[in-house]
């Protein structure tokens, strides 16, 4: 008799060969924080700890397939939605995602890599306001999004809280807007919620390059966090931490010639199994 199952968090995103960011990060972060993996892939970037050499597409009738073959099988607690690079794939996710029950949504609009290889075409931006936003309930920009999305430079922390007011005038339900970038020894994040209130998340900057797929975990544990029957704050709060602890335990590590990655694995959880209702 069939008694439990896992909180299960599907992630949308693309690929990294060297494990260190993209699906790959996403499914160490799911697993390491106690939940089932499952996975789509909508991009095959050629890339390594020290940058982007190319970028591959998958045919969007692929991605869609692949989004259908996981929910009509193992449907998600939570959908981490990563790089999304071309209007037709924007269209193609939302299409599909909404012939199912909503489930929580985190999307991390990757549109910038750690080495600062720009990974978006210009008119994938406002197709992923008009159509990704709205389902989303919480975006997870970095500084150099942020730029891109507020249509400003982005530097310090009053211009975070411009941007971060700007970019919820364009339909975000909640929106983390990351001080990874901030030249300062603590590093502030603000989280924007629905009823236009923020609050700040402080820790401390590691001297490190292993940096490499940062956003992608914090946007993975997010989504797992929720799975697992968090409220968005405390989602926020424990994948803050989740990925402080990750980039400190994994600091003095050498993976690659480039920004190294995080250590997904300084703690891992056993598999949650939650009583079948």
């Amino acid at each position: 008799m069939k008694k439990y199952k896992y909180p299960s968090v599907l992630t949308i995103a693309g690929f990294d060969g060297s494990g260190g960011a993209g699906i790959q990060a996403d499914i160490k972060t799911i697993s390491a924080l106690g939940c089932y993996a499952t996975s789509v892939l909508t991009a095959l970037p050629v890339q390594n700890t020290q940058g982007v050499r190319n970028i591959f597409p998958i045919p969007v009738e692929a991605v869609s397939e692949q989004i259908e073959a996981i929910l009509d099988d193992i449907f998600p607690d939570a959908i981490k939605i990563g790089m999304v690079h071309t209007p037709e794939l924007v269209e193609t996710i939302v299409k599909t995602l909404a012939k199912y029950k909503k489930v929580p949504i985190v999307f991390d609009p990757v549109m910038v890599a750690t080495s600062g290889h720009r990974l978006i075409e210009e008119k994938t931006i406002e197709t992923i306001i008009e159509k990704l936003f709205p389902i989303s309930d919480i975006i997870t920009p970095n500084m150099d999004e942020a730029a891109i999305l507020a249509k400003m430079e982005v530097k310090n922390l009053d211009d975070m809280k411009i941007a971060g007011e700007r970019i919820k005038e364009l339909g975000c339900k909640n929106i983390l807007l990351k001080g990874g970038h901030l030249e300062t020894e603590m590093i502030t994040s603000l989280l924007y919620n629905d009823q236009n209130d923020y609050q700040t998340f402080k820790s401390e900057k590691v001297d490190t390059k292993n940096t490499h797929g940062s956003g992608c975990t914090l946007s993975s544990a997010i989504a797992s966090f929720i799975a697992r029957g968090k409220s968005m704050d405390e989602a926020v709060a424990f994948a803050q931490y989740y990925v402080s602890e990750a980039v400190l335990k994994g600091s003095d590590v050498q993976t690659g010639k480039g920004n190294g990655p995080l250590n997904h694995f300084f703690n891992p959880q056993k598999l949650i199994k939650n009583e079948l209702v």
